[in-house]
Order: structure tokens, then sequence, then C-alpha cells
């Protein structure tokens, strides 16, 4: 809870100076994001790889890493104001299980292959299973946090799921007694490996609106507009140089 607390003021404090959360959004950063977020750890088994496709400001990739230290987590941001707030969210939390790489889905689909790939508000269900499902190993699963039209979405794309090399899909409910909504998770299994989907960006600043009012294409779990980017300072905030060979 104390780490918790820290991010939770980083977040409110420097979160907020660089557009990665909404000023509206402070007073209910636990409810909303911080709990929404974590309650997904009940659903993910011990010692799992994680990678978190377009972490944005750490949700829910941050969180699960506080929450469960037995998980190996990676976060993939392609933005680089964002890499750098999580690099230094990482370095002042101390989260030795955490990796941040700069980069885009597809980029890195080949280099990395995890147990569960997370994702919060990046995209409809279709296009965020070619990004991701390319990135779990097979017998691995996508865990999407989505709002309330999540069964709608699975109904439209199962086709969809199905060509990417999905498997079996289920809504899951987590944290169910504890908040009020429980987070509402699709979760696709993947059934074999198939070839990424190229052309389609994660965080190219083309985001769609979704029916709970969130912009998708490029959030990764932010909750306030933000301008694109690209040919924009990266690098290492601090100088040293200790995170830049992990974004490749």
């Amino acid at each position: 809870m104390a780490l918790a607390g820290r991010y939770a003021e980083l977040l409110a404090t420097e979160g907020v100076i660089r557009g990665l959360i909404g000023p509206r959004e402070t007073p209910r950063l636990w409810e909303r994001h911080l709990i929404n977020c974590g309650v997904m750890s009940q659903i993910i088994p011990s010692g799992a790889s994680v990678v978190d496709v377009g972490s944005g400001a750490g949700l829910p990739g941050i969180v699960l890493a506080v929450a469960r230290p037995d998980l190996v987590i990676t976060l993939v941001e392609p933005l680089a104001r964002r890499t750098a707030f999580l690099d230094e969210v990482v370095e002042l939390l101390d989260l030795d299980n955490v990796t941040v790489i700069r980069g885009r889905a597809e980029e890195v689909a080949g280099r990395i292959e995890a147990d569960i790939v997370t994702a919060r508000a990046v995209a409809a269900l279709d296009k965020l299973a070619g990004w991701c499902l390319p990135l779990a190993k097979v017998g691995g699963r996508l865990l999407a946090l989505k709002g309330a039209s999540a069964a709608e979405e699975v109904a439209e794309h199962g086709a969809a799921l199905s060509a990417l090399g999905g498997g079996e899909v289920t809504v899951r409910l987590c944290g169910e007694g504890l908040i009020d909504p429980p987070a509402t998770v699709v979760d696709v299994v993947k059934e074999r490996q198939v070839a990424p989907v190229r052309g389609s960006r994660v965080g190219d600043g083309r985001g769609s609106r979704s029916r709970d009012g969130r912009v998708s294409g490029d959030r990764g779990g932010r909750v306030s507009g933000d301008r694109d980017e690209r040919g924009g300072r990266g690098g290492d905030p601090r100088g040293d140089g200790r995170r830049k060979a992990r974004r490749r």
C-alpha cells in the first residue's frame, strides 16, 4: 500500500503536469484507475510474464507490478514523454520486476513473448488483438480492460479474433464485492501462432472515442488528451542511460 500511495502521488503531480492524467481525475485515482487495474491481478497466475501494451502512465502495468512483485512485467509505450515518466516511476518505486521499452507493439513482435498481454482503453477489440496476440505465447492470454460494451465487442469481433489466433474468449468481472462496478476484462486465449498484423499502430495519435466516452487508439490507460510526440525528445531524463538499452 505504501508503494501504491507513492505511485498515486506521482500520478496526481507529475502525471498531471505532463498531461498523462487529467486534473479532474485526481480525486478518483484510486477507485476509477488504481483499484480498477489492481483487481485484474486475481486472474493472472503466479510468476507470469506480462507485457502491457500502450502503457501510457502505467495503467495497468505499474499497478500490477506494485500489487504482484512475483510478476515479470514489460511496459511497451511508443511516446518519449510517457516512457520518461515510466522510467522515473520504476526508479523511484524501485520496481526491479519492470522493464520499459519505447516502441510500438508491432515493432517488438517476435522479440517479446509473454504469458499475459494487457491493455487498457487502447482500441477496438479486433485491432487490439492484432497488436497484442503476437506478443503472447501460444496458450497465453490477452487481458483487455474494457467498458460495459465488452460483450458486444466480443460478439462483433469474434471472427477477427479467431483469424488472429485467438481461441476461447471470456468476459470476466474482476473485483466483484470490492468495487462497483467491477472491472470488465475480455480474456482471450491464444490458440495458435499467426503472422503479426502490419500497418496499424498503437500510439499514432489517431484515436477513436469508445461508447463509454474514453478516447482510444493510442491511450494505453491515459485519461487526458495528449499530442503525438513523434520526433520529440527521447531518451533518459536522468542522463545516466541505465534504461536506454532496454528500449532498443
